[in-house]
């Protein structure tokens, strides 16, 4: 298969061709040429896009699909679909399934369902036993069969010894922790930020400090293990103080924020959409003024978008009892481009994140595999239904003014295109 995408603008600081806009030759998966100008005779795909930009391919670290168990909210087969043409080459997939991901079998089941796909798919297996927060799973044999973190998702450690435990464990084969930042007891029976908008609108409130809390906990316990952990998705200003404080340190932390706690804040309840219940809660806008600052100077590493598909019987309900989560992989670049410039993007995209999971970071040059993410910047439109390739519709950005659109991605000697 010969690929030749034209007139290209590569974005990738690890580059020799970065901010250059150049003609990019791919041989059977491979990156054969780059040059201002590619004539081929031979047959070949010519790719040729208005204002085409390429990057290293994305990595969301954070998706939840369904299967297996849920599989009328969005099966591996089509979720690796959306994924591709939201211009994600690699996935990590929670272990919030029916069974839970906690043992050999289930984590090969996972790779065994993503064989053949354009899209990579990277199990992260659950931390304790049915992520019950009680007994550490098997970590080690999960990892030897491909998990590449270990966590429950959107549920904290509550138990400090487990996690002191699971920080020393984990050390013996450089395994990665992943611990949720809420402290169940302050956050309560909370459905939305603590403040103003909740006490408006009679919602009972998330504290800041049931996250912040947690964080602080868990550092102590960084600091005392030296181990390895990962904070996924944290939300405040006072969070992103306490993780620069820790790397400051030279604590081997990372974190990530998602992408629509960058974007939207608690004055989006007003309509009182179960769309938009999410956790951790849409915070303040102080809040996003601290984390982009967090992600521009190194503070917060990954961005991702905690892409969560829910049926619509469990979101078209009240409020307060619609189950959190919102998709976010169409949507990810159209928002993130709203906000944020192509470099720290694709770093935070791409790079970081693959460095902190233990993936390959292939640069755009000659002789590379090529594992690519195709968009343009330069693309204004309101987000609607029709955008959504998900199985389920239930994303929190419905109706917003996005800038950006993916073309789609190269990877695994396939090109995958949005029609």
């Amino acid at each position: 298969m010969t690929t030749l995408l034209k007139s290209a603008t590569i974005i990738d600081a690890s580059s020799p061709y970065h901010k250059q806009t150049k003609d990019i030759l791919i041989t059977d998966g491979v990156i054969t040429q780059i040059d201002n100008s590619i004539t081929l005779k031979e047959p070949h795909e010519a790719v040729k896009l208005d204002n085409l930009h390429v990057s290293t391919g994305w990595f969301d670290t954070s998706v939840s699909f369904g299967e297996p168990g849920y599989e009328e909210r969005e099966t591996i087969k089509h979720g690796l679909l959306v994924a591709a043409k939201s211009g994600f080459t690699s996935v990590a997939v929670n272990a919030n399934t029916n069974p839970i991901i906690d043992n050999k079998a289930a984590v090969e089941f996972l790779i065994n369902k993503a064989n053949g796909f354009a899209t990579n798919l990277y199990p992260i297996a659950a931390l304790t036993q049915q992520s019950k927060g009680i007994e550490m799973s098997e970590m080690y044999d999960m990892q030897q069969s491909g998990a590449i973190a270990f966590g429950d998702h959107k549920k904290p450690i509550e138990n400090d010894n487990l996690l002191k435990i699971a920080l020393l464990y984990t050390q013996n084969f450089n395994g990665l922790v992943l611990s949720f930042p809420k402290n169940n007891q302050i956050a309560g029976e909370g459905v939305a930020n603590e403040g103003v908008n909740s006490t408006r609108l009679g919602l009972k409130g998330t504290p800041a400090l049931a996250e912040e809390m947690q964080i602080s906990r868990d550092l102590f316990l960084l600091e005392y293990t030296s181990g390895k952990l990962h904070i996924p998705t944290i939300s405040t200003e006072k969070s992103t103080e306490l993780i620069r404080e820790a790397k400051k340190k030279g604590l081997d932390v990372t974190c990530s924020v998602a992408i629509h706690n960058l974007f939207l804040t608690d004055d989006e309840l007003y309509g009182f959409d179960g769309n938009k219940k999410v956790d951790p809660p849409l915070r303040t806008s102080k809040d996003i003024k601290a984390l982009l600052k967090g992600l521009k100077d190194g503070t917060i590493d990954i961005i991702t978008s905690d892409h969560n598909p829910i049926d619509i019987e469990h979101k078209k309900v009240e409020f307060s009892t619609a189950k959190d989560g919102t998709i976010g992989l169409e949507s990810a670049f159209g928002v993130l481009n709203s906000v944020l410039d192509l470099e720290t993007i694709s770093k935070c995209l791409s790079e970081n994140p693959k460095n902190r999971f233990g993936i390959k970071n292939n640069s755009i040059q000659k002789s590379e595999l090529a594992n690519l993410t195709l968009f343009t910047p330069s693309f204004k439109y309101t987000f609607e239904k029709e955008n959504i390739i998900s199985t389920s519709k239930n994303s929190i950005f419905m109706n917003k003014e996005l800038n950006g659109k993916v073309y789609g991605i190269y990877n695994n000697n396939q090109l995958i295109l949005n029609s």
